[in-house]
This record gives C-alpha cells, structure tokens and sequence, in this order.
C-alpha cells in the first residue's frame, strides 16, 4: 500500500487488518510510554485546504510520537491551485519530503497529487471521502468488540464522506452496515453502485 486515499482502492482486506494491529500495539506503546520512533529522520507535509483542530493535532502529534516531523501548510502558505499546479505543487514535495496528507475539497485533487508525486500520500478528507476517520472508527469497534468480522454498524446521520468511506471500510472488514440519511444528504450514487459491484474476495462485509 503506497498511497491511503480510497478504502476502495488502496487497502487490502489483509493490509487492513495488519494495519489495525500496528495500530493497537503502538496505541499501547504511547500509553506505557515506550517509545517507537519508526519514522525518525522523516517528513510528513500537511496540506490544509479545509481547516480542522482534530486532523491536525492528531496528524502532528502522531508524527511526534513516531519520531518524525509534521510540516504545516496551509492555503496561504503554498502556491497549489493558484499559480501552480497539483502536478508542479506534487513533483517539488516529492523532492524535500517522505509523505503528503492533504485535507481538502475536490477528491480529484487527492488523485492527481498522488498521481503526479513520487512519495505516499494520505487522503486528510475530501468533500466525498474521510477514509482516515473511517480507518479511526474501525480501531475504536476493535478495541471494544475484540474483532470487527461480522458486527453490524448503523451510520445514522448525514449521507457525508464520513459514510461513503465507512461503506467500504466496513465491507472490507467484515461488517455488516446500515445507513440511515436524511435526504438531500445522501450517499454518493457511485459510492453505493460501487460497493454493490465488490466482490467477496474484497469485500466479505454486507450492505
């Protein structure tokens, strides 16, 4: 897994669950107060488009906690978008960093500076999806349920790039999932056309 954009296309139903246990054991780590610094020496750039209090203390400090240094860029402080290009924006981080997270509106963008760039890139949030949250949400049901393979989720709330992301974390967890939306706040078409199109190789959750 190189880049964490879409649940559906970048993580592996064995990815996630290795993923997942990373993710326990250096939780307990951080809370026995042994340190981990598996990315010392590196870099992560974090680009805000949208602001947020959660994504950037939980990215920054997480750096911290694993040895690294989290570069803040916000609108104001990078040229992408406005006067230069996702590609130009994706070919000069590449060249002075280890990893991007962008936070910001158009999907689109996520793609193309993951498609232009040379280093990982990690989905922050986009106005259709949220995988790092959804990611978030799969760990906080392990650590309470002990397993995620068939539990069932009921998403009740707006039809958001919360839910369309927890769609397909869910079916590659193994989880069955309900969503409850209040229309115009309905989740993506294609979000739902592509879940049903997964097969249970990938996908062995229901929906």
């Amino acid at each position: 897994m190189k880049n964490f954009i879409d649940f559906h296309e970048d993580i592996s139903i064995s990815e996630l669950d290795e993923l997942l246990a990373l993710a326990e054991v250096l939780k307990k780590k951080t809370k026995a107060g042994i340190p981990h610094p598996i990315l010392a020496g590196k870099s992560l750039g974090m680009i805000f488009s949208k602001s947020s209090t959660r994504t950037r203390v939980a990215f920054e400090v997480g750096m911290y906690q694993l040895g690294g240094q989290a570069l803040f860029l916000s609108a104001n402080d990078i040229q992408i978008g406005r006067g230069e290009t996702i590609h130009d924006t994706a070919q000069v981080l590449s060249r002075m960093l280890d990893g991007i997270m962008i936070r910001t509106f158009s999907h689109r963008d996520v793609v193309d500076l993951a498609k232009y760039g040379t280093i990982p890139v990690i989905n922050g949030l986009t106005d259709d999806q949220h995988p790092t949250q959804a990611l978030a949400d799969l760990l906080t049901i392990k650590e309470h349920k002990g397993s995620l393979s068939g539990l069932k989720l009921c998403y009740v709330g707006d039809g958001n790039n919360v839910a369309n992301s927890l769609l397909q974390a869910c079916a590659k967890a193994g989880m069955h999932i309900s969503v409850a939306s209040p229309p115009p706040t309905r989740v993506l078409p294609f979000m739902l056309t592509r879940r049903k199109k997964m097969p249970p190789s990938q996908a062995p959750g229901s929906l």
